[in-house]
């Protein structure tokens, strides 16, 4: 993998925000991979085979007239990438409970410390997204639970899920990088219970979980909300983001043809989290 070539966006944003919230969203639709978040704008990843030069076609927010976006493209090898994430990567507090570092941070006091090296996967808990959910995960029991973490990236909130008590863990990403990130992220935190899986929703057939968390793009939601059903046990807790404040009617129109109902929202910067239960 350290072979790997990545093509790099650096967009210059103004005003940063909402805009570069948007653009992440509609550039992971694209099919981008990872992004670094900075004072000026983003840094946006995608591996060269995967690239074309109409890649930014639908990105509709380049073409918003309320921001100024400007870009330049280069292409970068996964050591040179690993260097630019160091060089931005802070660690991330969620209340005082848990901390999410990378290895050459100092180990604070929490209850809950994660060290995760992303390379090139989702879910520091940078993002909005992975902070809520990592949020949700730590105000909820856990203990003896079967969970499962859909589009798990990095593997944080699969690692958090075992720190919380979860007797076993599913995680389970399309992206093949995403998958060996995890397998190693699990090892590194000295985790047990979390078994990792490259795949998608097809991999679920006959399983059963108490609980399941899914932090994925509205669109890949909707198509999998009857899958995670019917694999939740009785009394199952789903835990859903990936999506703005505007789509939670549509993804709660799906859950409540599936039996869910709409339990708790948290909201950051118009990014949601949100609790379906039966």
């Amino acid at each position: 993998m350290s072979n790997t070539i990545y093509i790099e966006y650096n967009f210059l944003i103004t005003p940063l925000q909402p805009a570069a919230d948007i653009l992440i969203a509609e550039l992971g639709e694209a099919g981008f991979e990872s992004f670094v978040e900075n004072e000026t704008g983003i840094l946006a990843y995608i591996q060269k085979k995967d690239w074309h030069d109409k890649i930014l076609k639908d990105v509709e927010v380049l073409r918003n007239s309320h921001f100024k976006i400007s870009y330049d493209l280069k292409e970068i090898d996964q050591e040179n990438w690993n260097v630019t994430w160091e060089q931005n990567f802070s660690p991330i507090t969620i209340g005082d409970q848990c901390e999410v570092r990378a290895p050459f941070h100092e180990k604070s006091n929490v209850t809950y410390d994660i060290v995760i090296e992303p390379k090139m996967s989702f879910g520091t808990g940078h993002h909005e997204t992975t902070h809520m959910m990592l949020q949700f995960i730590l105000e909820h029991d856990f203990g003896g639970k079967t969970v499962l973490d859909m589009g798990s990236g990095t593997g944080v909130l699969a690692i958090l899920a075992e720190m919380k008590g979860a007797k076993s863990v599913d995680a389970i990403d399309i992206d093949n990088w995403c998958y060996l990130n995890a397998k190693e992220n699990v090892e590194r935190n000295a985790c047990t219970n979390i078994n990792v899986f490259e795949g998608d929703s097809s991999l679920l057939k006959n399983q059963k979980y108490d609980v399941i968390i899914a932090n994925i793009n509205r669109n890949i939601l909707l198509e999998d909300i009857s899958s995670y059903v019917n694999c939740l046990n009785e009394n199952g807790q789903l835990f859903l983001s990936g999506f703005y404040n505007e789509d939670i009617p549509c993804i709660t129109d799906k859950c409540n043809e599936n039996g869910l109902t709409l339990e708790k929202k948290l909201e950051k910067n118009n990014w949601v989290a949100v609790k379906y239960v039966f």
